[in-house]
């Protein structure tokens, strides 16, 4: 079954319960709650699990002259009625040692019996009770449907208790919280399911639910009950009325009725419980939590956390949801068509807020993907606004609409504009955007309605300059404020900076360390997003995990935003950032051996992946720097240690600007033998740093595997034994 399949089913059975799972667990938390309490009530003789019926019985009757009954309830208090030697009437908590009188019974609060009658019926009497046993179903329904989510996310069994990826608290401490109560809801859903259907004889008819009479053996004709049982298997003792041996006791206990005689204490006849009363005793007890105050206080927890699934439920609903398209109009109908490549989400923010204005004034305007373009009979205006990935290349929702482009020439004739966002860090800002515009050019349906404009940083400022042009120029108007387009993420973890190394005029490189708080999890390979002007410019930087902590290997560049912001910092100083997991990137766990290949500040997740090599994975470093500095030093001594605690198998380093001018590449083609044996034995190679490090590397290793007549890169690609995480 598909992953949707149990989604869809875990949400509609949440969405149809959720009042009726609500009241539940409010009344089932105060119910538990005062299970726990009673238990702290000073009415159990110690040792009662060792109490026979021979030590309490005879203490009992020389105590009280006359004694019409004898109970223990779950709480295992024992209560009497009895007449005293003054021939006062006693209904009372005793010491069944001693006989003495602890207390007097009293009946539930009215508060508590509102509250048990609310939760078994919601007052409505039998219709009630049969709605709270769907509900109980429905109850376990979605902890299964619940559970198999757990598993595909965790990718089996195996993992269902290992490391949960946390994406936001929601999402987060719903897996965590859901794992850790599966069992006590479960328990609370079969055995409120098991009550209702008992309560409606479902299992068997009402004149078969009681006790049948049984053969006694010829032993326990002979044996004295009072000797071999114990108080604490106890329900019930009916006391005889005269001292007539033909009188006898009637004893209930847990899964029997048994005639006792009085003086021999024999067993006269026996009838035994039906299977279906002892389940719904066992039901009861594990539902309620009467017979166990840390049960009752575990079952307590677990309602609390059926109210907090109740909500982070519906919170994770609505993230999920708010990040799909919303249509109000069909392609069909629509005058504007808002085509938007995204790699991260951030440019159909702006898109959205656009898309929301023109509807709101009365507009048909139709958003999707650029991967999903179509023929739009009545578009007058196409605005494209998309990202660009890599080096010029399209994000993965853009990919194929060169082809859909061509492929679907459109019947009219209708106006483009193009908005591509990108950074100027990069040598192809917003490369796509300009190919697109281009070739949107060149189509004879389409004319051009303005000049190709860019975003820099997801600048608001320059988004709302493009803005302006295009209401101008279509007279309609759209909100110019760039703060209405700012946005900068929820959640932001705070850092404090534990060191950093210093650059000079020889080394701009330096080595930042930081600490996260306790609930953080990261591994070495994840990316930190960080907004140094506290606007929706982010950057992002690849993390290693040194022994818990935060590093990142930063090169501080003239006027650099990030790196900037960063070099400011000084120990001690704190800011916010987010974490954000890299998982195609975190160092594989089963690879007979690893090649890890970078330039400059991509070693930073490597010293971190080497550092926690506790498999002592076979592991070659292969890095590339301009020259030897105090840096690149530090990283030799690192590599050093590593080899020798066997973390690390060999480093080879390649430096470009000193005497031999090694580059990463020479290093590669000269242990061509090693890399093609490598992919051939299922290792891995992982490569860390620059676009244009990386478009070489790969060359390299295309060419080697066509040389060698192997799988292509590609393949390997697929196969995940290459990783890449360059920018």
């Amino acid at each position: 079954m598909t992953l949707s399949f149990w989604r869809y089913t875990h949400l509609a059975l949440a969405l149809f319960s959720s009042i009726f799972l609500l009241l539940a667990s409010v009344t089932g938390i105060i119910l538990a709650i005062d299970a726990a309490q009673e238990k702290t009530l000073p009415y159990k003789a110690a040792n009662f699990d060792q109490i026979t019926l021979g030590e309490t019985l005879p203490v009992l009757k020389k105590t009280y002259p006359e004694i019409t009954e004898l109970s223990i309830d779950y709480n295992q208090f024992v209560t009497l009625q009895a007449i005293d030697e003054d021939g006062n009437d006693i209904n009372a908590y005793i010491n069944p040692k001693t006989g003495k009188t602890l207390g007097t019974p009293t009946k539930k609060s009215e508060f508590i019996q509102w509250v048990t009658g609310f939760h078994r019926s919601l007052f409505l009497h039998e219709t009630g009770r049969f709605f709270v046993g769907v509900i109980s179903f429905l109850l376990f329904l979605i902890s299964i449907s619940g559970f198999v989510l757990v598993l595909k996310r965790q990718r089996g069994i195996r993992n269902f208790f290992s490391k949960v990826i946390k994406e936001y608290f929601a999402q987060y401490y719903h897996v965590i919280l859901g794992r850790l109560a599966l069992i006590p809801i479960l328990i609370i859903a079969l055995t409120g399911t098991y009550l209702s259907l008992e309560r409606f004889h479902f299992f068997m008819g009402e004149e078969k639910t009681k006790p049948v009479k049984t053969e006694l053996s010829a032993e326990a004709k002979k044996t004295s009950i009072f000797k071999s049982t114990l108080l604490s298997d106890v329900k019930k003792i009916e006391f005889p009325f005269t001292d007539d041996p033909e009188e006898y006791y009637i004893i209930e206990l847990k899964d029997r009725e048994v005639e006792v005689n009085q003086v021999t204490g024999t067993v006269i006849s026996e009838k035994r419980s039906p299977m279906t009363v002892q389940l719904s005793a066992l039901s009861l007890d594990l539902h309620t939590g009467r017979i166990n105050a840390v049960w009752a206080i575990i079952l307590a927890i677990a309602c609390i956390n059926i109210l907090f699934f109740i909500y982070s439920g519906f919170a994770m609903t609505l993230k999920r949801r708010s990040s799909r398209i919303k249509n109000k109009f069909n392609a069909n109908e629509s005058s504007i068509i808002l085509l938007v490549g995204s790699e991260n989400g951030s440019s159909f923010r702006f898109a959205n807020a656009i898309l929301k204005q023109l509807i709101d004034q009365g507009h048909k305007a139709f958003i999707t993907e650029l991967n999903s373009f179509s023929v739009y009979p009545k578009a007058e205006h196409i605005i494209v606004f998309s990202s660009t990935h890599g080096l010029g290349d399209p994000p993965s929702n853009g990919n194929k609409f060169k082809v859909l482009l061509q492929n679907q020439p459109q019947q009219q004739k209708i106006k483009f504009s193009v908005v591509g966002f990108g950074s100027k860090s990069y040598p192809d800002f917003c490369g796509f955007a300009i190919e697109i515009d281009r070739i949107l050019e060149t189509q004879n349906w389409t004319e051009r309605f303005l000049e190709l404009q860019t975003v820099n940083d997801k600048s608001a400022v320059e988004f709302v300059n493009w803005l302006k042009l295009w209401s101008e120029k279509t007279g309609i108007p759209l909100a110019a404020t760039p703060s209405l387009y700012n946005h900068v993420p929820k959640g932001l973890q705070k850092l404090m900076v534990l060191d950093k190394t210093a650059v000079s005029d020889t080394e701009h490189t330096f080595i930042l360390t930081l600490r996260t708080n306790a609930r953080a999890k990261f591994s070495s390979g994840d990316l930190l997003a960080i907004y140094p002007a506290n606007d929706s410019r982010e950057r992002l930087y690849s993390i290693g995990n040194h022994s818990g902590n935060i590093q990142l290997v930063v090169k501080l560049h003239p006027n650099g935003l990030g790196s900037g912001f960063l070099n400011a910092l000084e120990t001690g100083n704190t800011f916010k950032a987010r974490i954000i997991n890299n998982k195609a990137f975190h160092f594989p766990a089963k690879a007979p051996k690893v090649a890890l290949i970078s330039n400059g500040t991509g070693i930073a997740p490597f010293l971190g992946m080497i550092e926690q090599n506790n498999k002592k994975t076979e592991t070659h470093l292969y890095s590339g720097f301009r020259m030897e500095t105090e840096t690149v030093s530090g990283y030799k001594k690192f590599s050093d240690e590593m080899i020798q605690k066997q973390k690390l198998t060999s480093f080879h380093l390649a430096l470009s600007r000193e005497a031999e001018h090694v580059y990463v590449m020479d290093l590669i083609k000269r242990d061509a033998v090693f890399f093609v044996n490598l992919l051939q034995q299922g290792g891995v190679i992982m490569i860390c740093g620059s676009l244009a490090m990386q478009k070489d590397v790969e060359t390299i290793l295309d060419e080697l595997c066509l040389v060698n007549s192997i799988k292509n890169l590609h393949d390997y690609k697929k196969n995940g034994q290459i990783l890449i995480d360059c920018y």
